[in-house]
This record gives C-alpha cells, sequence and structure tokens, in this order.
C-alpha cells in the first residue's frame, strides 16, 4: 500500500466504525415512538394477557442486545408467540435496535 493512502483508509475505517457503534447504540427517542403498540401489554405492571398462563414480561431496564435477539427471533419465527411474531414481522433491524435503546435505558 502507498503511504499516501493509509491516512484516507484510516480516515475511512474510522467513520465505518462510527457509524456501526451510533447504529449499534440506537435511538431511544425514536425507540420511543415505534415501541407505543409495546407499551399495551409490557408497559402495565404485572399484566397477564388473556392466556392466563402467559406473564408479560417487563422490558423497561432489560439489555438491548437480548431485546434485539428476540424480536429477530419473533421475526424469524423461532419463538411461537403469534401476537409478539406479527409485531416483529413490520420492523426493520433498525427499528429493533432503536426500540431495544428505548426500553433499556428506561427504569
Amino acid at each position: 500500500m502507498n503511504t499516501s493512502t493509509i491516512p484516507a483508509a484510516l480516515t475511512a475505517v474510522a467513520v465505518t466504525l462510527a457509524t456501526v457503534t451510533a447504529t449499534a447504540a440506537g435511538d431511544p427517542e425514536r425507540g420511543k415512538k415505534l415501541a407505543e403498540p409495546c407499551m399495551g401489554c409490557h408497559g402495565i405492571p404485572s399484566y397477564t394477557n388473556v392466556y392466563p398462563s402467559y406473564h408479560v414480561p417487563k422490558l423497561a431496564g432489560q439489555h438491548a442486545e437480548y431485546l434485539v435477539s428476540a424480536l429477530k427471533a419473533y421475526k424469524r419465527g423461532d419463538r411461537s408467540h403469534k401476537t409478539m411474531r406479527a409485531q416483529a414481522a413490520t420492523l426493520s433491524d433498525q427499528d429493533m435496535v432503536d426500540i431495544a435503546a428505548f426500553f433499556s435505558t428506561h427504569p
């Protein structure tokens, strides 16, 4: 590699890493808007849905990586809750990251 191209290559790598880091962190404000449908179940303490044996989990304060992983699993059909699968099916990867950023920063 020519030594004159090294600074340009390093700059390109730095910009790429900064973009990936920003995307990975998510946008909690955007996530708050996207999470409005979630609050009907996940925003009510001790809520159970129409199937009394299924307790709706609390999402506030949960690890963002776990939330993204769970949403992707619902979207793929690896998790079998019909309502969650339908909700996740409409979300992009960035939507999931933003929703996870919102819930993970919420007490």
